[in-house]
């Protein structure tokens, strides 16, 4: 019987797979942390003879290389991937044999990358599987633009024929395991489903249904941005990252704190957006545990700045860390636990939270700089009339294109209103963030602009 399991990063939207027939394993796009996939493979009692990477990842760092080394288990790349470490070579066609009763077959199925491939499983009594990567999603395809403009086109184009090769090549019930596709920036849309197959992706995938030509230009005019630490991904995979350290981190008093601070360093409030608003060390920062910490933490910080972690508990210090270091921010400069009177010297700040409702009645009162920090396709698809648009990731190169006085914040649901009023509020701005959903009920007396 084999087993095929999905080890979730929800936080990044990103899948491996654990596949076993009860005594070796093999694993697919394994995350950073791999400590996960080392306890899964031991609670079953089997070992891990082979890892299969699908691409250079672009939104994570992999675990590939530390977990082979680990196991001392086979670790294939693609051939013409130029990287910097010993590795199995893999291409087109290539067939590796897994125990007694799993073949894995290579398939080349560029389009996220030049050098994507996609691994199908066979074994006796059950039908096909799948490792698609970045290719082939749930009702998506990744998306072709990662690798800069000047590839976009070429990319696109290759994920039209590798989505149509897998379609034409594997029968109907064989079933599909995506790394992306559940949140990730890497797939070109989102989607709901936790399962699927090659039948139904053809009867409901837009590469699939739809002729080329009116994919690439559905695909290509749904684009938007992604962040910016992608950037430092496909370096790092290419070297071959180690094991990360998720040792404690040094602790820090308010003093320290206070410096870090001072010095121009991040110190991250990991609480909820209520908490750190009841009260948070003056000039830190809020990326709550609660929303995708890292991801937006990694789209903004400037590469390289130290990071202070400041948790409730150890706990969440430890699962803030674990989360950096899957996207290459391997150590913290320090951290503290505790709340804002541990980590102040003086008395904590408070920010202003109101709704929507209490913006359309400010407004009547007294002017106010409305800030929209929503994505380019949020704000072109609804937007209140007369506001500011800066994207979150944009704020702050753009803090200057904040008009001066009382700036009220908001996004889709609160969580980047958070982050970008406490970023103005650390930049001495006077500031209320709208914790509140951007929704018709939720905006009357509001003037809203629609799209077109």
């Amino acid at each position: 019987m084999i087993e095929i399991v999905s080890i979730d990063t929800p936080t990044l939207g990103d899948r491996g797979y654990l596949v076993t027939d009860g005594r070796v394993a093999f694993v697919v796009d394994p995350q950073r942390d791999i400590d996960r996939v080392l306890d899964l493979a031991g609670e079953r009692g089997v070992t891990v003879t082979d890892v299969f990477e699908t691409h250079i990842h672009n939104d994570y760092v992999t675990g590939g290389l530390a977990l082979a080394r680990a196991t001392g288990a086979a670790y294939h790349v693609n051939a013409e991937d130029p990287v910097a470490f010993d590795r199995h070579p893999v291409g087109d066609g290539d067939v590796v044999e897994i125990g007694e009763d799993m073949r894995v077959r290579a398939i080349a199925t560029p389009g996220h990358t030049f050098t994507h491939l996609s691994y199908v499983l066979e074994a006796p009594g059950r039908a096909p599987a799948v490792f698609t990567g970045g290719s082939l999603l749930y009702g998506s395809t990744g998306r072709p633009d990662l690798l800069g403009p000047e590839h976009t086109d070429a990319l696109v184009h290759a994920q039209y024929g590798s989505a149509h090769r897998l379609a034409d090549e594997l029968p109907e019930d064989a079933e599909i395991f995506p790394t992306h596709g559940f949140g990730s920036f890497c797939s070109s849309t989102q989607s709901q489903a936790t399962a699927s197959t090659i039948g139904r992706e053809k009867g409901a995938n837009p590469v699939l249904t739809l002729e080329e030509r009116e994919y690439v230009e559905t695909l290509l005019a749904g684009l938007d941005a992604y962040p910016a630490y992608y950037a430092h991904m496909d370096p790092a995979n290419t070297a071959g990252p180690d094991a990360p350290d998720l040792s404690e981190p040094h602790r820090a008093d308010a003093a320290e704190i206070r410096d870090r601070i001072d010095a121009g360093e991040w110190v991250v409030d990991l609480r909820s957006r209520t908490a750190f608003a009841a009260g948070h060390a003056a000039g830190a920062l809020n990326f709550g545990l609660d929303g995708a910490f890292a991801t937006y933490l990694g789209w903004l910080i400037p590469w390289g700045t130290p990071v202070t972690l400041l948790g409730a508990t150890a706990e969440d210090v430890a699962t803030a860390q674990r989360e950096l270091v899957r996207i290459g921010i391997d150590r913290p400069a320090a951290a503290a636990t505790g709340g804002p009177e541990d980590w102040s010297s003086g008395a904590p700040s408070t920010l202003p939270t109101a709704t929507f409702a209490d913006l359309a009645s400010v407004r009547h009162h007294r002017p106010v700089v409305v800030l929209d920090v929503r994505r380019d396709q949020e704000w072109s698809g609804s937007r209140i009339d007369g506001a500011v648009h800066v994207p979150l990731h944009d704020l702050l190169r753009r803090l200057d294109d904040v008009p001066t006085g009382e700036v009220w914040v908001h996004c889709q649901s609160g969580y980047r209103a958070s982050i970008a009023a406490s970023i103005l509020a650390a930049a001495g701005r006077r500031v209320v963030a709208i914790d509140d959903e951007y929704r018709t009920d939720s905006l009357t007396g509001l003037p809203i602009v629609a799209a077109a």
